[in-house]
């Protein structure tokens, strides 16, 4: 009774988070919302037909999906009511009284940063985000994304070992995009599937921004790499100021239209970094501990025993350059040269851009 009471609540058309946080208050639990006396509802904001769904049998608001919901291993309700109910996530002004969550539970009480960005990311951009959340998720951060394409997956790829929480804009029953669907898998092996929307919801365009909020809440700050200047990351990182957390930049090349929102938000006040140190230090005595420096891998000093190799590495940066622009610098043919990038970028550190370019793939930071 008490679980279906739960997603009967979620049911009821109109009612969201903040009335469903009043009826809690009054009621204490989920279950004692319901056959209650319409009198005693009447100064909640509610409406008529609220009210007359709150007379009713949880039972009878609940649907086949969310039975299917109660009775599977696989799935599970975190209620503000539990105790491992995420205390960062109990701050903001709207929390969700429910979570419907798919994975390993023990990640919602473990600390998080969240990672986001541009879903028409850049080669560079995505290998930043996978390298970043990978570092960061090494020191004991759990890395928080909405499973979106680009920036988003990027970051779930990285911290797929360390573990992932993936917030979701759908009911947690549906992967979207589909072609996430195996990622999503992953994810649930090591981290967490989380939503506030009842199974079978489906993707609608005002649910994302809403889902942002959590993802943000869920976080101690916010890592922007990539955004256009109306970029849906620039909501996660807008509303992670509003709730007091900190947001962080990765600054980009000023031609790329993709830089511009991460450069604004550092001409707003975000933390600009260069490395997941940048981002441990600003994260307070809590991480020190975290904040050692990690041992220094082969990738980060690479410098290519052969000469041709070593000269073409020197020209280039993490901008991207044109096989000519290369070539005028190293002195090389565009026949000499071409099999050089072949190499470099089969050996994981250059990569190939739109519009026959390359440059270098950043080191773990």
């Amino acid at each position: 009774m008490s679980d279906a009471a739960w997603l009967a609540l979620c049911r009821i058309n109109g009612l969201g988070p903040q009335r469903q946080q009043a009826l809690l208050e009054r009621f204490s639990h989920a279950a004692a919302c319901f056959q209650t006396g319409a009198g005693l509802l009447q100064d909640l904001g509610l409406s008529a037909k609220q009210i007359q769904a709150l007379q009713k049998d949880p039972e009878d608001l609940i649907r086949p999906a969310d039975r299917r919901w109660l009775n599977s291993p696989d799935t599970d309700l975190c209620r503000w009511t539990d105790p491992d109910y995420p205390p960062l996530l109990r701050q903001i002004p709207d929390p969700p009284p429910l979570l419907f969550i798919r994975g390993q539970r023990s990640c919602l009480n473990q600390p998080m940063l969240a990672i986001v960005g541009s879903r028409s990311a850049t080669a560079v951009g995505a290998a930043t985000a996978e390298a970043f959340a990978r570092s960061l998720g090494e020191t004991g951060l759990i890395i928080t994304s909405g499973l979106a394409l680009g920036i988003d997956a990027a970051a779930h790829r990285g911290a797929l070992v360390s573990g992932t929480v993936a917030v979701l804009g759908t009911g947690a029953d549906l992967i979207y995009p589909r072609t996430h669907l195996q990622l999503a898998h992953q994810i649930i092996e090591h981290g967490l599937l989380v939503s506030e929307q009842a199974p079978e919801t489906g993707p609608h365009s005002g649910l994302f921004p809403r889902r942002n909020r959590i993802i943000s809440g869920l976080s101690l700050g916010v890592l922007i790499v990539e955004a256009a200047e109306n970029s849906g990351s620039l909501i996660t990182a807008r509303l992670a100021m509003e709730q007091g957390r900190e947001v962080f930049a990765v600054p980009g090349s000023i031609h790329s239209p993709l830089s511009r929102g991460p450069h604004r938000l550092i001409r707003d006040g975000a933390k600009l970094v260069e490395s997941a140190e940048d981002v441990l230090s600003e994260l307070g005595p809590l991480f020190g501990a975290l904040c050692q420096a990690r041992p220094v891998t082969a990738a980060d000093h690479w410098q290519p025993d052969d000469p041709h190799q070593a000269k073409v590495w020197a020209a280039m940066n993490f901008d991207p350059l044109t096989a000519e622009e290369i070539a005028t610098r190293c002195g090389l043919t565009l026949g000499e040269l071409s099999a050089i990038l072949l190499e470099m970028e089969i050996s994981g550190y250059l990569t190939a851009s739109p519009g026959g370019r390359f440059c270098r793939l950043p080191p773990a930071p």
